[in-house]
């Protein structure tokens, strides 16, 4: 482990990571191939513990790279993929979870992540997913009278 200038240390193995967010209750996380999937390790958590697993995250020294979401219109779902990324030793892990389509909400991580606030505006633009905490979930990039969320698979132009 090293020291950051705030004391804080780092986490230097992923499995670490692991243990730490496989004690979330409720979380499924496995490691993956990289060279398959793109990242080291793939997380799966419910709503109200994205901000536990962001802070678990950052801890870890590892910096949000984006956040999207998916739309899962047959199940009735909403999912909000969380990428993470740690330079120090090369590193990327995917934390998810699922909200209710009709009501897609979950707690922003814009208070740990600062950088995760233009991502949550964009994927609240896109999909209609809310953030909850959020200090401006005013529209990104679409018009600011836009009432329709085009990335939701039920959109019709």
């Amino acid at each position: 482990m090293i020291a950051l200038p705030d004391e804080r240390l780092v986490i230097m193995d992923l499995a670490a990571v692991i243990q730490k967010l496989s004690g979330l209750p409720d979380a499924v996380v496995e490691r993956t191939d990289y060279s398959t999937r793109g990242f080291h390790c793939d997380a799966t958590v419910t709503p109200d513990q994205v901000v536990t697993a962001a802070r678990i995250m950052d801890g870890a020294g590892f910096f949000i790279e984006a956040v999207t979401g998916v739309d899962w219109l047959a199940e009735g779902t909403m999912e909000v993929v969380y990428d993470y990324s740690a330079t120090v030793f090369l590193c990327r892990v995917a934390v998810r979870t699922r909200v209710d389509r009709e009501n897609p909400e979950l707690p922003t991580i814009s208070n740990v992540f600062p950088g995760a606030n233009w991502h949550e505006r964009e994927t609240h633009d896109f999909f209609g997913i809310r953030f909850a905490g959020h200090p401006d979930l005013s529209p990104l990039l679409l018009p600011e009278d836009a009432d329709f969320h085009p990335l939701r698979k039920d959109f019709a132009s």
